[in-house]
């Protein structure tokens, strides 16, 4: 758990400070941002193991941080902290994903142990989620496999049934969000897991940047909205398919129009 990297995200520079000095010396890498936008920026440029926020901030509130996250990185745990004890917020923090509600002041003693806890209760289900994916990607080969044997045919380079799709060596379960590459799990945000099914839907056809959007999310979006939208859930697609499977040059960028995944 140590090394692990932590987002911490407060108006207050000697909370804020404090808090990092804390979790810095018990060995934990620490990011620190004044507000909720810039605590939002940062994740779109860095991954983080765990976040700790304020409930009350001037701009974004936390609550609204809270739920852009969820949103956007749903295995990220977050946890909220304020100085205003309010029933109704913790409840409703904790419908919109928070993993906890801490009440200041904040003792180093408990931030620590409370940090080392959730991290321990993530890696173990990162690890079950790594595992569900495995499973998955062997049954869809053996499933194929059998498919071979009682046609005696060669495989087709495109299989598609009701639950699994598979283009070249990367196959999707659309029934548990889970995608493999070569029998290996890859971690993908839920939204861009849509984005990665639409451009396999579509592969190895370009798809523009709104049509990405519109099938994804669910959305119309104008089109530089529909770039910048789709442009962090490529680098997210991206990023697991080479750093993860080692596969590169899956992902076309057709400059000004969208993008086509090469698989086959």
């Amino acid at each position: 758990m140590k090394n692990s990297h932590i987002l911490i995200i407060d108006d207050e520079a000697t909370l804020r400070k404090t808090l990092a000095r804390i979790l810095q010396q018990a060995g934990f890498d620490v990011t620190t941002a004044e507000n909720a936008e810039q605590g939002i920026a940062f994740l779109k440029t860095s991954v983080f193991d765990l976040i700790f926020t304020d409930l009350r901030m001037p701009g974004i509130a936390g609550l609204e941080a809270l739920k852009f996250i969820h949103a956007h990185h749903p295995n990220i745990p977050v946890v909220l902290f304020t100085a205003q004890p309010d029933v109704n917020s913790a409840v409703e923090a904790l419908r919109h994903g928070a993993t906890d509600y801490l009440l200041k002041p904040l003792m180093p003693e408990a931030i620590i142990e409370r940090t080392k806890t959730i991290l321990k209760a993530q890696k173990r289900e990162n690890r079950k989620r790594e595992i569900a994916l495995q499973i998955v990607a062997l049954q869809a080969e053996l499933k194929t496999l059998e498919s071979q044997l009682e046609t005696n045919e060669a495989p087709s380079p495109v299989i598609e049934t009701e639950r699994y799709l598979k283009r070249g060596p990367i196959v999707l379960d659309l029934h548990a969000h889970r995608v493999a590459v070569d029998e290996e799990l890859l971690a993908l945000p839920p939204t861009s897991f849509d984005y990665l099914l639409v451009l396999m839907r579509h592969s190895p056809n370009v798809v523009d940047f709104q049509t990405l959007v519109a099938e994804a999310q669910g959305y119309a979006a104008e089109l530089r909205e529909a770039q910048e939208l789709s442009k962090w859930h490529i680098h997210q697609i991206r990023q697991a398919l080479e750093k993860g499977a080692q596969k590169t040059g899956l992902l076309i960028n057709v400059r000004g129009t969208g993008y086509k995944l090469v698989a086959d």
